[in-house]
């Protein structure tokens, strides 16, 4: 087993067929074929199921894949910083669940350090991604929340993983709708008021603990339910449906996405807490010490 043969597990699987993804990768569908056979041979498992109307992955594969894009991350990452033709550039990254503030401060950090060459990522994503990236170092820091419905799930993930949590701030729960909804003007709402409207979560993707969604009440039985795994889809569904999401009332003049949006207090109470997360042990550089002082100013606890 290779990196090369990694990377065509993850260029396959998010390709229709064998062909489209040798198309991609510039090698010959027989070559990449082979090298899967033989990967498939030493690891005693079978990654795609192979049809006349194209490829899938097997039970087997999508936890071989799993594992895959972690490992590839990891040796991008290595070999951007230590093998590239530009060792002077700097490096710093974030992991975060879905919050402006978390953005803001990142584009504090570049700004204040002004850096001459560097190479910054900010990763807008799930959960347990943001988990993963901390424990595993793609990311020095990660914003994530909690709240009552998922707490003791969330903080022994915190153990296991032996992250620190650092909380910033407590925020009770609201529901954004968008501005022309017909509840807009109301200062307090309840879930059975909105039932009839669909309620856009974003979407966790495969894993099926539902205890790792950012939302509050992630316990609560919601008829109708839309799962979205991108910022502006969300907003377009919530205008076009007269949907809502549910958050911590947080709204940014500063971002564009978000002034369509009008947050009603909920009658329901499961705050939710928000912070940031570490690997314990490690040493942050002086971005992510930058970072973490620039994320302490938005600190309420």
């Amino acid at each position: 087993m290779n990196i090369t043969q990694l990377k065509y597990v993850i260029k396959i699987a998010a390709s229709s067929s064998m062909r489209e993804a040798a198309t991609k990768l510039y090698v010959s569908q027989p070559a990449l074929s082979a090298s899967i056979r033989e990967l498939e041979d030493e690891l005693g498992i079978v990654i795609f199921d192979r049809t006349n109307k194209g490829i899938s992955l097997t039970e087997a594969g999508r936890d071989f894949l799993s594992y895959a894009k972690k490992a590839v991350g990891q040796y991008e990452i290595l070999e951007d910083r230590y093998l590239s033709d530009d060792t002077e550039k700097k490096h710093f990254s974030v992991s975060t669940q879905h919050f402006n503030f978390a953005i803001r401060a990142f584009t504090s950090v570049i700004k204040d350090m002004d850096p001459e060459k560097y190479v910054f990522s900010i990763h807008e994503t799930r959960t347990k991604e943001v988990l993963d990236d901390v424990k595993n170092l793609k990311s020095e820091v990660g914003i994530i929340s909690f709240s009552g419905s998922n707490e003791a799930v969330i903080k022994k993930l915190f153990s296991t993983y032996k992250l620190e949590f650092i909380p910033l701030m407590k925020r009770q729960t609201y529901v954004y709708v968008w501005k022309n909804h017909k509840y807009a003007g109301k200062k307090e709402i309840s879930i059975e008021e909105m039932k009839d409207f669909p309620c856009v979560f974003f979407d966790q993707g495969d894993d099926p603990d539902f205890y790792l969604t950012e939302e509050a009440l992630s316990d609560q039985a919601f008829d109708k339910m839309i799962k979205s795994d991108d910022r502006a889809t969300t907003m377009e569904i919530i205008s076009d449906l007269g949907g809502y999401s549910i958050g911590s009332g947080m709204l940014s003049d500063k971002d564009a996405t978000l002034k369509g949006l009008v947050s009603i207090k909920l009658k329901e109470e499961d705050p939710i807490e928000i912070g940031y997360i570490t690997r314990k042990g490690s040493s942050l550089s002086s971005y992510g010490k930058a970072y973490v002082e620039e994320l302490l100013k938005y600190k309420e606890l």
